[in-house]
């Protein structure tokens, strides 16, 4: 089978630190948001090819990943945008990329600001098992949470019914981006948008296709974050950290208090500070500050000021003078 990184998104809501890089590449720990996904995939033998959906702004910045993580099977796949509002939607894109790649096997598709704790091989044997579409699926646990996702009722481990995002949720079970499909499914994504259909997201498709055959939620316990806001992005480095500070070898800290998952980086200097749940980019410096559940991006500089809840782009400067 062959396989789709979903990767195409400008990541808006988590702006400024995503206005130059894309989400998936955000630090966690020693590695990044994307990297449990392209490790399981370059080394699971069912997967053939592992394409790269991106967009024109951000294809340097993965090509140059790749190429320095040494994985060997993603390519780039790019598509013709460079802002949030030329793009395709989901669907849309998924459907150019399978005819611009010529794909024809079985199809694997997983969203690439998710980090799941199941891995993806036990995703493709239930898959292979059904011989039909999958979906992961993710019990969120709280009712209120639930309508912000996508949610999928189940006879058994076969899909009977979605609600996207509905004002009463019936279940709590999430249906999450990472899906799989037969290859005679592929022609079906434009059969469904030559309809006018739903081009945005992935789970209109697999309403759509529920209607007219058989889909299967391949359900999990383990962890799930899905990184679309700076909240869940700090969740991510928090169960990754494991509660504990993490400090570079060339990062310098003195005479401050490093408490929960703060990750200060290779380069940062923290002088007379007390950091909480915060994250320091590498080569940045905070002075006399208190930052609690920030996220403080490259060569910025905050002095004499205490921020809680913030994200602060490269460069900046934020000063009480």
């Amino acid at each position: 089978m062959d396989a789709i990184v979903l990767a195409g998104g400008y990541a808006t809501r988590m702006w400024p630190i995503t206005r130059n890089r894309p989400k998936m590449l955000l630090p966690v720990g020693d590695t990044t948001v994307i990297d449990k996904t392209l490790a399981q995939l370059d080394d699971n033998d069912d997967v053939e090819d592992v394409y790269i959906s991106t967009n024109e702004r951000f294809a340097a910045d993965f090509e140059n990943y790749v190429d320095e993580q040494g994985y060997e099977k993603p390519v780039l796949s790019v598509e013709d945008t460079s802002d949030e509002d030329e793009k395709f939607g989901v669907v849309g894109a998924l459907a150019q990329l399978i005819d611009r790649e010529g794909l024809d096997d079985d199809l694997l598709i997983i969203a690439g600001d998710n980090m799941v704790g199941f891995d993806i091989e036990d995703f493709v044997g239930f898959f292979e098992d059904k011989e039909s579409p999958v979906l992961a699926a993710y019990d969120v646990g709280d009712r209120e949470r639930a309508k912000s996702y996508g949610l999928v009722e189940l006879d058994g481990d076969e899909v009977v019914n979605f609600q996207e995002k509905p004002d009463e949720p019936n279940t709590t079970l999430a249906s999450i981006a990472c899906y799989a499909f037969p290859a005679d499914v592929l022609p079906k994504f434009d059969t469904y948008l030559a309809n006018d259909e739903n081009p945005d997201e992935p789970g209109w498709f697999l309403q759509w296709l529920q209607d007219r055959q058989s889909v299967y939620a391949f359900t999990f316990d383990d962890v799930w974050f899905d990184i679309g806001e700076a909240a869940a992005y700090l969740d991510a480095v928090d169960w990754k950290l494991g509660g504990e500070p993490k400090i570079a070898e060339g990062a310098t800290v003195e005479n401050s208090d490093l408490n929960g998952s703060t990750h200060v980086m290779d380069g940062a200097t923290v002088k007379n500070a007390t950091l909480t749940d915060t994250l320091v980019f590498p080569d940045a410096h905070v002075e006399d500050a208190e930052l609690t559940d920030t996220v403080f991006d490259e060569k910025a500089t905050v002095e004499g000021i205490d921020l809680t809840e913030s994200l602060i782009g490269s460069y900046s400067v934020v000063s009480d003078e």
